[in-house]
């Protein structure tokens, strides 16, 4: 008798995944491909599981914002406009290239307001201060512009050093005097984000060259703006 014929059996060289889309007939094959592994000698089949998205927790410093609290941070958080009493607001502690009428900040950011002279009392005086911020400032842009219980209130932006600065004035007519705070966008810090650098001399710049484009008084701002002259001698 012949002996019987035999059929080779083809061996995998290497494990094939199956796609996505028959994976809920893994089932009923992986005892079958367990058993060809095993004759096979191709070491174990690895049978996926049912797909899922698994929930991946985000590490502590992840969670939230972690530099929330930091001082670089409360410098982004800026307020414009005045405050609850109707007054402008004092100079961020973040801050320091700010000044402020509002003495409620560092004294260094302090400064007294501008006054008004009898020539240029009433609506005047609103119209002389709009006049010489667009001829002293670059690329001048009026925010806000308007009457306010308190005063008439302007908020300007313009130019810095390093991007946009805000100027803002509450002109009291009838006392006949004008409250501002002027004070830079962006802030640097050294790092780790603690100490902020720069003054607020380019800001009593800007106060100085606007006071004497309308020729009213500003006492301090004067005084600091000539003290600095003398320090450093043309």
């Amino acid at each position: 008798m012949p002996p019987a014929s035999t059929t080779p059996v083809s061996c995998p060289t290497a494990p094939v995944e199956p796609p996505i889309g028959v994976l809920r007939l893994f089932s009923s094959v992986a005892p079958v491909a367990l058993a060809a592994a095993l004759v096979c000698g191709a070491g174990p089949v690895a049978v996926p599981a049912a797909q899922a998205t698994p929930f991946v927790r985000p590490p502590p410093s992840l969670q939230g914002n972690p530099f929330s609290s930091t001082p670089y941070a409360q410098s982004q958080k800026l307020q414009f406009g005045l405050d609850k009493l109707g007054k402008i607001r004092p100079c961020p502690s973040t801050n320091p290239g700010c000044v402020s009428t509002n003495p409620m900040g560092s004294t260094s950011s302090f400064a007294s307001p501008l006054l008004i002279p009898e020539s240029s009392a009433g609506d005047k005086a609103v119209v002389s201060l709009r006049q010489a911020i667009e001829k002293t400032q670059r690329n001048v842009s009026f925010k806000v512009d308007q009457d306010t219980p308190y005063g008439h209130y302007i908020e300007a932006e313009m130019d810095g050093g390093v991007g946009r600065d805000v100027m803002e004035f509450l002109v009291k007519k009838e006392a006949g005097v004008v409250a501002y705070r002027c004070l830079a966008t962006k802030v640097t810090f050294v790092y780790p984000f603690t100490t902020a650098v720069g003054d607020s001399k380019g800001q009593k710049q800007r106060i100085a060259d606007i006071s004497q484009e309308l020729g009213w008084y500003a006492p301090d701002i004067q005084s600091s703006m000539d003290s600095d002259d003398a320090d450093f001698p043309s």
